[in-house]
């Protein structure tokens, strides 16, 4: 059995660990210690046998999907007896009694952790000064999410001594590098990783067993699935083949079209490149990202659909819905072109592109990013205004651009005459130097003059 020969040596110190207890926190570092000794990381189910006490506590993120109901029906008839799920809220609807039934079913411990409003204020309003776009085609979303997540999961770890930290993120899923590389990030010492990076299973596989649980609603799943306040994504199933895919529509909830709507105006008013105001009501991030979600995808607004690469590049097929990032990235650009220089507009845009990078790939930390965030938090402190947009089943443009500090013209008949008399008028001086420039052959035979208008 894969990677039960690297336990061998450890089996003794904590089955000596267990003989004279010397307390259930020094137990739990030695194991992690001795785990960390042996094998890092979980890469397949096998690993998960090689584990020698059973009775260790272990956490495992959990969604409720497929995978990760699967996952804990695998700890269950493996014997493990100390299992903590964690779910992670990050906005998208958590069904606390569904993942309490499943949970319960294979006798796992779950904790609900909230993380709605630390997720919108600490990643997601920096990936919108960033307008962090995959290759400008969808708004970056899980990988936003993984840094908190592995914070939460790593976190429970620690407080239950746990010797590993498990996810369910497969190698067609860039989740994978991302998730493992925040946990290490972390510094967790025990086990972590997932065992679906070398063990492949089909999905219909894993609907049957679970449907001898008596859990039998995970047999007509066909899509694969992430989801936070900021994006909904989807992949697999009918969007395995690029060449011939259709994604039913009700798979989409934010974004379904909703007959009858009449047409309506939004106003988004911004502080320093941060959402603060809707139709001049103050509101808290997360609340207006939910509430621009309802709002603006009952039009059918905020679709997008794209090609992402694997690490080794290949590419897979994603669908996303993110209505509020839809409207908020357009509403935060159009705002800042009416503030900043065009030169300063496209160095933002280049550290956008280097922010958006880094954490694509899992680098929160890393100098090129702390460096591009410096820059575009530095160009966004004098992005202050509103933009109104006038929304219906066919559009949704902008009305009205109002930036605090503009760079913009509102009166051009105004500005075309006062430029005319401004530029006009030239000393002698300023006309030599003009013609010197251009034509200094001509420069002596300009009148003698004070001033030309």
């Amino acid at each position: 059995m894969r990677g039960s020969q690297v336990w061998q040596d450890s089996i003794g110190e904590l089955q000596n660990l267990e003989r004279h207890p010397v307390g259930r926190q020094r137990r739990g570092r030695a194991r992690r210690k001795t785990i960390a000794m042996t094998i890092r990381k979980i890469r397949c189910f096998d690993d998960l046998h090689s584990i020698p006490d059973k009775g260790a506590p272990i956490v495992t993120l959990f969604s409720g999907g497929l995978d990760s109901s699967y996952l804990l029906s695998f700890l269950f008839e493996a014997g493990f007896t100390n299992v903590t799920a964690l779910c992670v809220d990050l906005g998208e609807g958590v069904e606390a009694g569904t993942l309490e039934t499943t949970a319960q079913r294979f006798g796992a411990e779950l904790l609900i952790e909230d993380g709605r409003v630390e997720f919108a204020d600490r990643y997601v309003k920096p990936a919108l000064k960033a307008h962090a776009k995959y290759l400008d085609i969808f708004p970056v979303s899980s990988s936003l999410a993984r840094p908190l997540i592995a914070q939460r999961a790593v976190s429970a770890a620690l407080e239950r001594d746990a010797v590993a930290v498990l996810h369910t993120a497969n190698q067609s899923q860039n989740s994978l590098r991302r998730l493992n590389t925040a946990i290490a990030a972390e510094l967790y010492s025990g086990l972590f990783g997932s065992p679906y990076e070398y063990s492949a299973l089909s999905r219909e596989d894993k609907a049957r067993t679970l449907a001898r649980y008596g859990l039998s609603y995970y047999t007509g799943r066909k899509l694969s699935g992430d989801a936070n306040i900021w994006c909904r994504e989807f992949e697999s199933g009918p969007l395995d083949n690029p060449e011939d895919f259709k994604l039913p529509e009700d798979a989409f909830t934010w974004s379904r079209r909703r007959d009858g709507l009449a047409p309506r105006s939004i106003s988004l008013g911004i502080e320093h490149g941060e959402l603060v105001e809707i139709d001049g009501q103050a509101v808290a991030f997360a609340d207006a990202i939910a509430q621009l979600n309802e709002l603006v995808g009952s039009y059918g607004f905020g679709r997008f659909l794209g090609l992402e690469h694997l690490d080794e590049g290949e590419k897979v097929l994603e669908v996303r819905e993110a209505p509020a990032a839809f409207i908020l990235m357009q509403a935060l650009r159009h705002l800042e072109t009416a503030t900043l220089s065009a030169n300063s507009i496209i160095l933002k845009q280049a550290l956008e592109r280097s922010w958006t990078l880094e954490a694509v790939e899992g680098r929160w930390k890393s100098d090129v990013k702390l460096a591009a965030e410096a820059g575009i938090l530095s160009l966004t402190q004098r992005v202050t205004g509103s933009v109104r947009f006038d929304i219906d089943h066919q559009s949704c443009l902008p009305s009205s651009i109002r930036a605090e500090k503009p760079l913009y013209i509102t009166d051009r008949d105004a500005w075309e005459i006062e430029k005319a008399r401004e530029r006009g008028t030239r000393s002698r001086a300023d006309l030599l130097r003009n013609y010197s420039d251009v034509a200094p052959e001509f420069t002596d035979r300009l009148p003698v003059m004070e001033s030309v208008a």
